[in-house]
């Protein structure tokens, strides 16, 4: 995890708020999906744990008051995130589609990006206030995409003689990883909490 990442969270609330009067604002969105699948192709879902700005408000600001029940194996599936991708990324083309060579058409498209903003960020409190607070993040459709472009890159490692299973880093993993397995589990966000919280440093990337 980055210094600057615990305070990232402050553009969700520019975005969705700031954006209801400035549509332009919208376009932060652009910028953040377009970086994250630069990074994606070199260090899979890093972005995720270290520059997203929804990330650091489910960590920082929604974990203080979620309820922080086990994320249902079923937003982990496949089968739900692919679909769900496939469905949110051509609703927003749709409606891209319509305003697209219209009048204001840069303003529109930032109401079409503020709008997906506010429901992401609807869903995502609604998932983590009653889940862990990364909830959302297992199920996010950049999450998928970036476990698609680049889940076997930048892998957590293990030193498995230095192991002395005390389960720290799982208790502290923010996506409710089984870090023991996690050499193969493309939806490590690389946040590198559990690289701190090894009392034998038995975990590095």
């Amino acid at each position: 995890m980055l210094n600057i990442t615990r305070y990232l969270w402050v553009l969700v609330l520019i975005v969705t708020l700031g954006g209801l009067w400035y549509p332009y604002l919208g376009y932060v969105m652009a910028v953040v999906m377009l970086t994250l699948m630069i990074t994606a192709v070199f260090r899979g879902r890093w972005f995720c744990g270290n520059l997203c700005p929804r990330g650091s408000f489910n960590d920082f600001v929604l974990n203080k008051i979620s309820r922080k029940k086990n994320i249902p194996g079923v937003l982990r599936s496949l089968w739900v995130r692919v679909p769900l991708f496939i469905l949110i990324m051509s609703l927003m083309i749709y409606r891209v589609s319509i305003v697209f060579a219209t009048r204001n058409m840069f303003e529109k498209i930032g109401v079409i990006l503020v709008s997906m903003c506010i429901v992401t960020t609807v869903a995502a409190i609604l998932l983590g206030g009653y889940y862990n607070s990364r909830a959302w993040c297992t199920v996010c459709p950049m999450g998928t995409a970036q476990r698609i472009i680049g889940g076997d890159r930048y892998q957590l490692k293990m030193a498995h003689d230095l192991c002395i299973d005390c389960k720290k880093c799982e208790k502290i993993c923010p996506m409710e990883l089984t870090v023991r397995d996690i050499g193969n589990n493309p939806d490590c966000i690389k946040c590198g909490r559990c690289v701190e919280a090894c009392p034998k440093d038995a975990l590095y990337f």
